[in-house]
């Protein structure tokens, strides 16, 4: 399992002090492994449109990380006795995803960064949702061939009582278009050969001497054939039972029988024929799809900064892959680090409700900037687990402060 976070710092003119700060606290003992994270120069546009853009990127976030899961889960079901290559198949860009991540730069043919922000929301918004719309309806197509083969060939499976006889049966076995005479298919167990061989000409009136012979076997019993004339054949069933011999309920059909060959044939075909295409197809769109999520990962942090940090731009993104033995130092530290943050924080939101004292809503937005909300998005995909955090304050004290700068 992989494990990174995703943090969003004030920057300086160069943006080296947070950079390099974040270094070295957390090369001391290890705590890290860093990298940049570069987003682009976006256009900030109203602060009512970051405030909007904010609730609208969580849902698209959570939508577009449920794709990711229903992909990768279903490349996992199409592979079927392959699934240990499963991870090999989940790149993005070509790449494997944390080498994605590490080098992350914004695709500007995709996502030009001229556009307003609520454009690029809008475009990765109807490419994901265009990539789930297309997976319902790939998945359904290959599901449905793929369920009725299961169907078919499960008949083939089991004993001798309850699969499918149309691979086993030869029309040579069979007495065909004889008006009083019929050949019935008896099911004896093992323990029981030699009493069918000496009882079944006895079972009732009018079996034809020496008509049976055993066609298949299981590891249970033996399926055999027998001749008789048709009006006794309701009582030789009877009897049959009696001695713990099953008559199998078939009668040859030559047509039907070929033609559920021919329909598993087809399905297997048809099976075949779309599993090359199929898997292709969710390849290259686990990809698209993944790429789109990162870029709505870049797009928050960016809104989420600025409504933080304020006007102008100036913040540093930061990608930290924790040491997995010290997850919980690692953000002991960064809180010690980053505590300063909590304090201005705090410092405007108090100089601003002094001005409005026994208002209940600054009161409110004051508790909420001082405190630190960590977001923690999880993916539980086969063969994958990648963790994304980022450390931000809470969007309501992002609004108060923002206003009262």
């Amino acid at each position: 399992m992989s494990e990174f976070w995703l943090i969003s710092a004030p920057g300086d003119k160069t943006n080296l002090q947070a950079w390099e700060r974040m270094n070295t606290v957390t090369s001391k003992s290890n705590l890290s492994s860093n990298s940049k994270f570069h987003i682009p120069d976006l256009k900030v546009g109203t602060l009512d449109a970051l405030v909007g853009l904010s609730d609208e990127l969580g849902k698209l976030d959570s939508f577009a990380e449920s794709v990711i899961k229903k992909i990768a889960q279903y490349i996992g079901e199409v592979m079927e006795d392959s699934k240990d290559k499963v991870q090999e198949n989940l790149l993005a860009n070509g790449v494997d995803l944390i080498s994605y991540l590490t080098r992350f730069e914004w695709d500007m043919a995709k996502y030009p960064i001229k556009q307003p922000l609520k454009n690029i929301s809008e475009a990765l918004a109807k490419q994901v949702t265009q990539i789930e719309a297309d997976l319902k309806t790939r998945s359904a197509a290959y599901n449905n061939i793929k369920g009725n083969l299961q169907s078919l060939e499960k008949k083939t499976m089991g004993n001798l009582l309850t699969r499918t006889l149309a691979d086993i049966v030869h029309k040579e076995d069979f007495v065909l278009n004889s008006e009083y005479l019929i050949t019935l298919l008896v099911v004896v167990p093992k323990s029981s050969y030699l009493q069918w061989q000496k009882t079944y000409e006895s079972l009732s009136d009018m079996v034809v001497p020496r008509s049976t012979k055993m066609i298949a076997e299981d590891a249970e019993g033996g399926l055999f054939t027998v001749t008789l004339f048709r009006k006794v054949m309701d009582d030789f069933k009877a009897k049959a039972r009696e001695n713990r011999f099953m008559v199998r309920e078939f009668y040859y059909d030559e047509k039907e029988l070929k033609c559920e060959k021919e329909e598993l044939m087809k399905l297997a075909s048809d099976k075949k024929q779309q599993y090359g295409p199929l898997l292709r197809w969710l390849k290259v769109n686990f990809s698209e799809a993944f790429v789109a999520w990162i870029h709505v990962k870049a797009l928050r942090v960016f809104v989420e900064s600025v409504l933080r940090y304020g006007l102008p731009v100036n913040f540093q993104a930061m990608l930290l892959q924790p040491n997995r033995k010290s997850v919980k130092r690692l953000r002991d530290v960064l809180n010690v680090v980053f505590k300063h943050l909590d304090e201005v924080a705090a410092a405007s939101i108090m100089d601003a409700a002094n001005c409005c004292a026994g208002s209940p809503k600054n009161r409110s937005f004051l508790k909420i900037s001082q405190l630190i909300f960590t977001k923690v998005i999880q993916i539980h995909i086969t063969e994958i687990n990648v963790i994304f955090n980022w450390k931000l304050l809470k969007r309501e004290g992002f609004e108060y402060m923002f206003r009262s700068a």
